[in-house]
């Protein structure tokens, strides 16, 4: 059974590297074109915390009058955001936990960031993937051998820990043999503590928001994000390092 599954995904990978190289990089060219053409519009400049003490009550009120739309089209942005590799990924989930709860939020925003990094995570193993895998030798190939066997537990600490963008962390599974229910899996999973934490900030942020405002002081989101966060998510991410690291190491032991 093993062998079979194998066989198919061989057979896909080949088909994915005989697609002609215009169809391959379209995807990609049209994220770049979609991520300038949102920098070019200035959208980026909406994206901020200060944009968003500014808007906060119009944007509530606009909420509160469709109740069924505004969390479809804020997970919409969400997803488009993320597959854009737009960085606004922690100030889009405090919206999220200020418009709509920590509790909705929290859900909203899993599922539009899965969403979004799974698209990415497509685009960037159809248009590069495959090319790349057949190039990697020695230690770059062996590393790659190890992180495809324990793909989901590298990838679920790599989501926890803050170490790397979150962009990054779509883009190169892509370059691995990485299969797509892994990534969606350990994306949806891992991302979790994070989107609850950051929702749950955007709830209270208003108190926040307002007591700067009276102390004449702008919000960012250093503000917010304490080092104890940051402290939690890089020992989450030592636990689900810890079995692929311990398999390892053992079967070093055994070799030896």
């Amino acid at each position: 059974m093993a062998a079979d599954e194998a066989s198919r995904n061989g057979n896909k990978h080949r088909r994915n590297h005989g697609l002609p190289l215009a169809r391959r990089l379209a995807p990609i060219l049209l994220i770049a074109v979609g991520l300038a053409a949102t920098y070019a519009l200035g959208l980026q400049d909406y994206l901020s915390i200060d944009s968003f003490a500014r808007s906060r009550e119009a944007l509530a009120e606009l909420v509160a009058d469709s109740p069924v739309a505004a969390p479809l089209l804020f997970m919409i942005l969400y997803a488009l955001a993320i597959a854009l590799a737009f960085p606004a990924a922690s100030v889009l989930t405090i919206f999220g936990g200020f418009l709509f709860g920590w509790a909705l939020g929290a859900v909203l925003v899993a599922v539009a960031a899965t969403a979004g990094a799974t698209l990415l995570f497509l685009v960037a193993r159809t248009a590069f993937g495959d090319f790349l895998r057949s190039r990697v030798t020695g230690v770059a190939a062996r590393f790659a051998e190890g992180f495809e066997r324990d793909a989901f537990s590298y990838l679920l600490a790599l989501r926890l820990a803050p170490v790397l963008p979150f962009v990054v962390v779509n883009i190169v599974p892509a370059l691995f043999a990485v299969r797509l229910r892994t990534f969606v899996a350990a994306t949806a999973i891992g991302i979790l503590p994070g989107v609850l934490a950051y929702t749950y900030l955007g709830q209270g942020i208003d108190s926040v928001i307002v007591a700067a405002e009276a102390a004449g002081e702008q919000v960012s989101l250093a503000d917010l994000v304490t080092p104890q966060i940051t402290l939690a998510f890089a020992g989450l991410a030592v636990v689900a390092i810890l079995p692929p690291v311990i398999r390892t190491w053992r079967r070093r032991r055994r070799a030896d």
